[in-house]
């Protein structure tokens, strides 16, 4: 067991499937093209299946290493569900799913977290920290999503009711009248194209139209951006932290190599201040990070 974690945990092994995920990618971008699939079609549906099957050994390989742990992992579920629907991929409506297994790439990265390719994500904060941010922001948002529907369902049958006889097409039931008001909400052409045909008929309609779109357009969706910049806030301080224990670490390893039982405490004091030293440009980074950010929550409530 112990051989296998060592082996599926090494950063040539993550690098692998990196690779073969990659060009996975690639192939399956060049199957959408039917000059290319007349010329080498049979060769590139070979090469899927070899990829398929890599992926089908690298997950047999996590549950002998791992055991029953390999199911307390959500990303190794998300393996397990692409994977199987892409063995049956043959079945129409599973086969557009294959093109989720490019989102492996974002789990071979997390993998190569804890091992000597450390170097390689760091470099790859920027998107950790995006990827993060999404992964924080979901519980806030569907719930904003919630209350989105309730407004929508409220305004739905409010716009069915008044404004369902005049105008079927828009309002006739409440389906059409949803739509009509996501249409409103994204402020396509909502004031020439909907609101002010209803408001020649009805010139109340205002007061229908005008908070509808203050809730939903502006209210909600400025709720939505504090939630995602609020989790930006949080991963970047947790990037931050992760970043001061590695070179907190790095440094009681380079002082632990250099040093013997004779100068323990001499060590430490070094340790202590390389440490410091460690902590005060990581101090720094984050502030630059958070008025980098500021200035981004700036320029999204000049646009709103």
């Amino acid at each position: 067991m112990k051989k296998y974690r060592e082996f599926i945990d090494s950063a040539s092994f993550q690098n692998t499937i990196l690779i073969i995920i990659i060009i996975n990618s690639i192939i399956m971008g060049l199957q959408t093209s039917k000059t290319v699939v007349s010329s080498i079609g049979n060769v590139l549906e070979i090469l899927d299946y070899i990829c398929l099957g890599i992926f089908i050994i690298e997950i047999l390989l996590k549950l002998v290493a791992y055991g029953g742990k390999f199911f307390t992992d959500a990303w190794n579920w998300f393996d397990v569900i692409v994977v199987v629907c892409s063995v049956f991929s043959g079945l129409a409506f599973l086969k557009v799913l294959r093109v989720f297994r490019i989102f492996r790439v974002f789990r071979t990265l997390k993998a190569l977290k804890g091992l000597k390719a450390l170097r390689l994500v760091s470099r790859l904060d920027k998107l950790r920290m995006i990827i993060g941010a999404i992964g924080k922001s979901i519980p806030g948002i569907s719930w904003t999503a919630v209350l989105l529907l309730l407004i929508y369902y409220i305004f739905g049958i409010i716009g069915v009711t008044l404004f369902g006889e005049v105008f079927p097409d828009w309002f006739g039931t409440l389906g059409k009248s949803i739509y009509t008001l996501f249409q409103v909400m994204t402020l396509e052409s909502w004031s020439m194209g909907i609101s002010r045909p209803v408001m020649e008929v009805f010139g109340w309609a205002w007061i229908y139209f005008v908070p509808f779109v203050l809730i939903s357009s502006f209210v909600v969706m400025n709720v939505v951006v504090g939630i995602v910049v609020n989790s930006i806030s949080e991963v970047q301080a947790q990037l931050a932290l992760e970043r001061e224990e590695r070179a907190a670490a790095k440094a009681a390893r380079n002082n632990g190599s250099k040093g013997g039982k004779e100068d323990t405490a001499s060590n430490d004091s070094n340790s202590n201040s390389v440490t410091a030293d460690s902590e005060e440009i990581d101090k720094e980074s984050l502030k630059k990070e958070l008025e980098e950010l500021k200035l981004q929550i700036a320029k999204i409530e000049k646009f709103l």
